[in-house]
């Protein structure tokens, strides 16, 4: 067996805890709140201590990577949202697909807000919303998409985004994007996990070839028919992460000098064809 450190995911830059501070002080310029959680793991990509912090502000969430998640599940998880109270949509951000909803799903959820500006005389006013996220769910493609201009730097990995920007989305809509806000420590080390496994974790600061492995094992458990048809491989259901991992490794061709197994190269190859959604859709999450 391969030395694989057991290496939990513990991240929580500097910049993040000003981040933190950042969102309270800026809910008194903001009428409601977009989350963008990660349609894959819902529970694990939303901020606990969000509910703290906007206190009864409206909130909006939107499951971003609808393509990538199954769609039985992320139903599950908007009908699990409206009985919280809260305004769900399926949406893919960098496509655009479900973000037509989008306006008309504000002025519903801030209905209250706009009354009371017509009651002031201030109908025209406009709306004005916090974006809000953990790292790498999306809020800078769902701003580019909205604002119909890449406005907001967008890149496909960890904390990009550092400053408060206003963005006019137009329909009366201003949206504050805000830095990708992780929590200061996980009490469980599956939740650092999934969020590792999504990309929300810099894999600079995790063991990728461990973490490759836990997220074999995960998806043995859960989808093992989806392990076999992208990699062409059987007889791995009661076989652990690791040795599915050299599996795959023999399979691709990913050998080094001495014909060993090169689970570096491998553990790459598993991890970014997860985030690309190339073994299917999948969800690691179901409400409660």
């Amino acid at each position: 067996m391969p030395d694989f450190q057991k290496q939990y995911v513990q991240w929580f830059p500097g910049h993040m805890a000003k981040t933190r501070r950042q969102i309270k002080e800026s809910l008194n310029m903001v009428d409601g709140v977009v989350e963008i959680v990660d349609a894959r793991i819902p529970e694990s990509s939303s901020n606990p201590e969000l509910a703290e912090l906007i206190n009864k502000k409206p909130k909006i969430v939107l499951l971003n990577k609808c393509d990538m998640a199954d769609q039985k599940a992320t139903k599950l998880w908007i009908d699990y949202y409206k009985k919280q109270g809260f305004y769900a949509i399926a949406v893919d951000c960098r496509t655009g697909k479900g973000l037509n909803q989008f306006f008309s799903v504000c002025r519903e959820a801030l209905a209250p807000v706009i009354k009371r500006n017509e009651e002031k005389g201030m109908g025209g006013k406009s709306l004005r919303l916090m974006v809000v996220g953990i790292p790498n769910t999306g809020k800078s493609s769902f701003i580019n998409r909205m604002a119909g201009k890449n406005k907001a730097v967008v890149a496909d990995r960890a904390g990009v985004t550092r400053n408060n920007q206003w963005f006019n989305v137009g329909n009366g809509i201003e949206l504050l994007d805000t830095p990708g806000v992780l929590w200061p420590k996980f009490d469980d080390p599956s939740v650092g996990d999934k969020l590792a496994f999504i990309g929300s974790v810099k894999d600079e600061v995790t063991d990728l070839e461990s973490l490759s492995c836990r997220l074999l094992d995960v998806l043995n458990k859960t989808h093992p028919e989806m392990i076999a048809e992208r990699y062409k491989i059987s007889g791995f259901e009661s076989s652990e992460g690791w040795e599915i991992l050299e599996m795959i490794g023999k399979k691709r061709g990913f050998l080094i000098k001495g014909g060993e197994i090169d689970y570096e190269r491998a553990a790459v190859i598993v991890c970014d064809e997860f985030r690309g959604g190339k073994l299917g859709r999948i969800s690691l999450e179901l409400p409660n």
